[in-house]
This record gives C-alpha cells, sequence and structure tokens, in this order.
C-alpha cells in the first residue's frame, strides 16, 4: 500500500495544516485570561526509557500528569483560546477536558510527513498497527498528538479522549465547513466525534 495522503485526503490535510500555521505553538499567549487549573502546563517534557521528548505547546492545550511525576497519563483542559475552535462560545470558554495516554505507535513502512510543524495523518491512511494502539475503550480515544526530539516528530506521544464541558459547532472558528473532516456538533460528555486523526509534531521552531 502506498504510504501517502491523495485526492480529498490531501486537501483536508492542506486545510489542517493551513489552520494549525496560525495557531500551533501559541499556547497561552493569553493565558493570563484563562482560568488555567493549578498545576497545568502548556509545554511538558516527557522521559520515556532513557530518551527525553518535547510535548506542545498548541493552542488551548494544558496538562498535568494524573500522578504528579509520572507522566504516562495526563490530565488536560482545552480553552477556545483566540476562538481557535470554535464561533459559537465567547473566547477562552472551555471547551474540553480529558484524558491523554502516553503510546509509542508500533514500527511500520509509513514515512513520517514533515512538511510542517504539526502533520495530520488520517485514519482511512494510517497503518492498521497505529489505529490498533488506542487505549480502551477505543471509540473514546480517537487522536493521537506525538512527541518531538530535536531531530523533529517521533513515534512516541499520547492518545487523547476528549470530554466536552459544553454544546457547540466544532468548525475551527469558522473557517471549516461540513464537507471537513474536523467539523462536527459537539455535545456535553464524550466526544465520539472528534475527528481521527494522528498528528505528527515536529516541535516549534
Amino acid at each position: 500500500m502506498t504510504r501517502s495522503v491523495k485526492g480529498l485526503a490531501f486537501a483536508t490535510a492542506a486545510v489542517w495544516l493551513c489552520l494549525l500555521a496560525a495557531g500551533c505553538g501559541q499556547a497561552g499567549d493569553n493565558a493570563a485570561d484563562l482560568e488555567i487549573p493549578r498545576g497545568y502546563m502548556a509545554k511538558i517534557r516527557v522521559e520515556h526509557g532513557d530518551r527525553v521528548f518535547g510535548f506542545g505547546p498548541f493552542v488551548g492545550y494544558y496538562f498535568r500528569p494524573e500522578t504528579p511525576g509520572d507522566f504516562t497519563r495526563l490530565q488536560f483542559v482545552c480553552f477556545n483560546e483566540r476562538s481557535f475552535y470554535t464561533k459559537d462560545l465567547p473566547e477562552n470558554a472551555r471547551l474540553f477536558e480529558g484524558t491523554a495516554v502516553l503510546t509509542r505507535l508500533p514500527e511500520s513502512d509509513f514515512e513520517i510527513p514533515a512538511s510542517g510543524r504539526i502533520n495530520p495523518v488520517y485514519f482511512s491512511e494510517a497503518p492498521v498497527q497505529w489505529i490498533e494502539s488506542r487505549p480502551a475503550p477505543k471509540d473514546e480515544f480517537l487522536h493521537f498528538h506525538s512527541c518531538y526530539d530535536a531531530r523533529g516528530a517521533v513515534l512516541t506521544g499520547y492518545w487523547f479522549r476528549h470530554a466536552a464541558a459544553a454544546e457547540f459547532t466544532y468548525d475551527m472558528g469558522g473557517r471549516v465547513g461540513p464537507d471537513s473532516p474536523l467539523y462536527h456538533e459537539v455535545f456535553p460528555g464524550i466526544d465520539r466525534g472528534f475527528a481521527r486523526i494522528i498528528e505528527f509534531d515536529h516541535g516549534p521552531v
């Protein structure tokens, strides 16, 4: 199987990259206006085996380990920072909270894309073994975001489970419509409509 994004998947990935270019690496710019819970950070260092990785920042997300000093499981909150994710709710409104579980994706012949800081791979294009690496319950952990080191994105990262704090349309602040895989209606509770994407993050410049 050719490991590349084609047709619609390529177009949607291109849109996603443009959106990320507008927002990645800027988390915390207006943190003083956010009600960030005590102990949450926009960027963390993750020790995994004998390696140390970076994780974050990206718009609106803040993290803390469930157990102090243990970064295998994180709690996170996500805000509508700079109205980046929806136009339905006020700027800086809390959108999600949830859990992120540290995972190393299995080795494969898939070449990690490197066309920008954050590169999406949709489930339809990803190796099956990557998708199967999701923690249980698999229908709730739908989004993977990689860590990075000095050379760029790595296979180690976090699977996210998003629980919505409010009802809104996830439309990237009005920048995408119903034809985008990112666009969906969100209701309080576990968001099983969250975009099924594996993101490779090459780290902030």
